[in-house]
């Protein structure tokens, strides 16, 4: 009996400490907005990850099929998840059966631990690329930078990775759905797939497009997004879910593809005329007040000119 207690103590008191290390629940209340049939998406808040939005910021997304819930970028960490997954049970019990994880960037899919922690059997599907990348320690970078920008807003969340691999033309069919991954080369990251719903005329763009959001693009390439997103809207689809920003029709993905179209014809138009990155910057603007009133347009505009400079000048050699 002196064992059994001793050893109800040390596991109340490890439960203690590991709660004591996990940050609160969400504070804001988010609610799942239906945009197709069986077809639903949070919307989170448009801004980078602080302490306010307490790191989420990105679309997750969930399909109700016959066999179970498929859950799309379930978010930046263990709270988010577990939102998304309170936020399921309020349409159905099905159990979650499959995520697919849109990217490597972590805003998108941290959250995976939530869904792997009530559901162990649960397939998480991601681009091999991704599932290297995050092997070699990038789920724990993230980790990290959630922390940081977050103030401990995301503690308590631990790297789970995928464990299915897929890439383009593969069609993973749950529950009489098929999800058609695309990936065609670097577009937002070397590891994004797009995932279109033929019989549901759904797209989720990943981060190959924000909508009233820029979006960083360090790790990809103007040419490959604007290809990936013309492939978007040549698939059929009518509902398009970007990474970032309201779902909507087509526009989700021409506003964004025309903004990196503008920024990188500009930067080509004024390369050749032999001025530098800096110079290029203020002629670009009035060609871009299009997105000026877009999330993130001042902090990040200048940083795309420069990329757009880098790529142009490498395209030239």
């Amino acid at each position: 009996m002196r064992i059994f207690l001793s050893l109800f103590v040390v596991l109340a008191i490890f439960s203690q400490i590991v709660m004591a290390d996990k940050a609160p629940p969400l504070k804001a209340a988010y609610q799942a907005k239906k945009v197709a049939d069986d077809v639903f998406v949070i919307h989170g808040p448009k801004g980078v990850p602080s302490p306010e939005n307490q790191g989420f910021m990105n679309n997750p997304a969930f399909v109700l099929t016959a066999d179970g819930v498929v859950v799309v970028d379930p978010g930046s960490s263990v709270q988010v998840g577990e939102m998304v997954l309170a936020q399921i049970r309020k349409v159905t019990d099905k159990p979650v059966v499959a995520v697919f994880d849109t990217h490597v960037h972590g805003d998108h899919w941290l959250g995976n631990q939530a869904i792997f922690e009530a559901f162990p059997k649960v397939k998480i599907y991601a681009h091999p690329k991704m599932m290297e990348r995050v092997e070699k320690g990038a789920g724990e970078q993230w980790l990290d930078v959630m922390m940081d920008l977050t103030r401990g807003a995301t503690a308590g969340t631990r790297v789970v990775p995928a464990n299915s691999a897929v890439d383009e033309g593969k069609v993973i069919s749950i529950g009489g759905v098929d999800f058609r991954v695309l990936h065609d080369g670097k577009s937002h990251t070397d590891n994004d797939i797009m995932l279109l719903l033929p019989a549901k005329g759904v797209i989720f763009l990943g981060d190959n497009a924000g909508y009233g959001r820029l979006l960083r693009l360090n790790d990809g390439s103007f040419q490959g997004n604007i290809r990936n997103l013309n492939r978007a809207v040549a698939s059929g689809a009518k509902v398009f879910v970007p990474g970032h920003g309201p779902t909507a029709g087509p526009e989700a993905a021409t506003e964004y593809r025309d903004y990196l179209q503008t920024v990188y014809d500009g930067v080509k138009e004024f390369f050749e005329d032999d001025l530098s990155d800096f110079e290029i910057k203020p002629k670009l603007l009035p060609r871009l007040a299009r997105w000026k009133d877009w999330t993130d347009f001042d902090s990040l505009m200048g940083s795309h000119v420069s990329l757009a400079y880098l790529e142009v000048e490498a395209a030239e050699f």
